[in-house]
C-alpha cells in the first residue's frame, strides 16, 4: 500500500475521458492505494484519473469523518437515472485546493457499479452521497467542477486558483 500523488488542475490527465476497467483486470492494488491516499489527504472521495491512472474507477467514503470507515469502491460506474430536482452547494476538489466552488447538481441519482468482488450493484443515492458520486464521475468523463459553473464565475474563481499557482 502506498499514498499515490493527487494530479493538480490544470494537468491535462484531469480534462480527458477515461477508458473502462477490462473485464478480468486487476485493479485491487490500485483501489487499495486510492483508499489510503482518500483518507490520508484527507477526502471523501477519489477518482483514478486524480492520481494519473485513466481508468473508470473511483472510492468514496461521505461518513469516515463523522463515524466508521465504510468505503464504497465503484468499477466502470454509470449513473443510470438522475432527479430533475437539483440542489446547489459548496464543493472542493483534491485536485483543485483551496478553490470551493457553488455547483448545481440532481437531488437524487441512481449509481450502478461493480464492486470489487466483480458484483453488480446498484444504489439510489442522495444528499451529499449523491453529489459525492456525481463529483467523482465526472472526473472519470474528465471533468472538474470549474466546469460545472458559469463562464462568469468560472473565470473568477479558475483564475484565482491559477493566481495562488504562480
Amino acid at each position: 500500500m502506498s499514498i499515490l500523488p493527487i494530479l493538480k488542475w490544470p494537468d491535462p490527465r484531469l480534462s480527458q475521458p477515461c477508458d473502462p476497467v477490462a473485464p478480468g483486470e486487476d485493479v485491487s492494488d490500485l483501489i487499495t492505494d486510492m483508499l489510503e491516499t482518500m483518507y490520508d489527504a484527507p477526502g471523501r472521495g477519489l477518482a483514478a484519473p486524480q492520481v494519473g491512472v485513466m481508468k473508470r474507477v473511483f472510492v468514496m467514503d461521505c461518513g469516515w469523518k463523522d463515524g466508521d470507515m465504510t468505503p464504497v469502491i465503484c468499477i466502470n460506474p454509470e449513473i443510470v437515472a438522475s432527479s430533475e430536482e437539483v440542489v446547489s452547494g459548496e464543493e472542493g476538489c483534491l485536485s483543485i485546493p483551496d478553490a470551493p466552488a457553488e455547483v448545481t447538481r440532481p437531488e437524487r441519482i441512481t449509481l450502478r457499479w461493480t464492486g470489487l468482488d466483480g458484483a453488480v450493484q446498484e444504489s439510489e443515492l442522495t444528499g451529499f452521497e449523491a453529489k459525492c458520486a456525481q463529483h467523482e464521475y465526472d472526473h472519470l468523463d474528465g471533468l472538474v467542477i470549474f466546469d460545472r459553473l458559469s463562464d462568469e464565475d468560472r473565470a473568477r474563481i479558475e483564475g484565482a486558483y491559477l493566481e495562488t499557482l504562480k
